[in-house]
């Protein structure tokens, strides 16, 4: 079953170039803790394909793609291979490990989300396969080696690009189903999605765009308060009597 961007070679080296430096970045992971090399490999494989696993697991499309695609799992191997070697020079590499990582990102987001759509899923149910696809093998890398996972410690906008390129990808595949794009117009529109997810990434690492976080306040209000349990004066002029009479005098 082919999605459309694996149709086209350019994009198929681009998934493989994507899959090689998320390899890389779970492989340096590795070696920032201190593990051995079955280790730094372990979590190279976890962060590039674990996505994918968890997807076809859910899917139901068994064995996993993560163990039975022959390129990517050589590939993952391969960026162990590399990261062990030449981790000094990879950590220097930051903006072309982030511009990568976002095309993977993208590349990730729009093939998990139209596999789900492929194998029946609901719009939404495809939209989180899609943002699975993109984010878990990040989030199984960072569990397994005790870290805060990248989607809640990266304060840039990175969950967000995915989910945008998920529900774009849906709305594309809805306008197939309707007979409102063909499969050249599909592919195209999947590229210009591709484009919009690493537009985003990019942008916020660049422009220092986050999300907001809670909204700053500086009073509470809740029912437990001392003006919510004061019990209203429903008899005032009873009060005020009270008070002209004179001490002792309780008629």
């Amino acid at each position: 079953m082919e999605m459309a961007l694996e149709s086209n070679a350019f994009f198929i080296g681009i998934e493989y170039l994507a899959i090689l430096c998320w390899g890389l970045s779970g492989g340096l992971a590795a070696i920032q803790k201190g593990y051995d090399i079955f280790s730094i490999m372990l979590c190279g494989w976890l962060t590039a394909l674990g996505g994918g696993l968890f997807r076809d697991v859910m899917l139901g499309d068994l064995p996993p793609v993560g163990i039975t695609d022959k390129g990517y799992v050589l590939t993952t191997l391969f960026s162990g291979i590399i990261v062990v070697i030449a981790h000094p020079e990879i950590k220097k590499l930051k903006w072309t490990m982030t511009v990568v990582d976002a095309l993977g990102l993208g590349l990730f987001a729009v093939n998990g989300t139209a596999k789900a759509l492929a194998f029946g899923s609901s719009g939404m149910t495809a939209i989180f396969l899609g943002m699975f696809t993109a984010l878990a093998g990040g989030l199984i890398r960072d569990i397994f080696i005790g870290d805060v996972p990248m989607i809640i410690r990266d304060k840039h906008l990175y969950a967000i690009p995915s989910f945008v390129g998920c529900i774009l990808t849906v709305l594309v595949w809805r306008g197939v189903h309707y007979g409102w794009f063909d499969m050249r117009s599909e592919m195209v529109l999947d590229v210009l999605i591709v484009i919009i997810v690493v537009a985003i990434r990019i942008l916020s690492v660049a422009f220092n765009v986050t999300m907001p976080g809670a909204m700053p306040r500086t009073h509470v209000y809740l029912p437990g308060e001392k003006r919510y349990l004061e019990r209203p004066d429903i008899t005032p002029h009873s009060v005020a009597n009270s008070e002209d009479r004179p001490d002792g005098d309780d008629k």
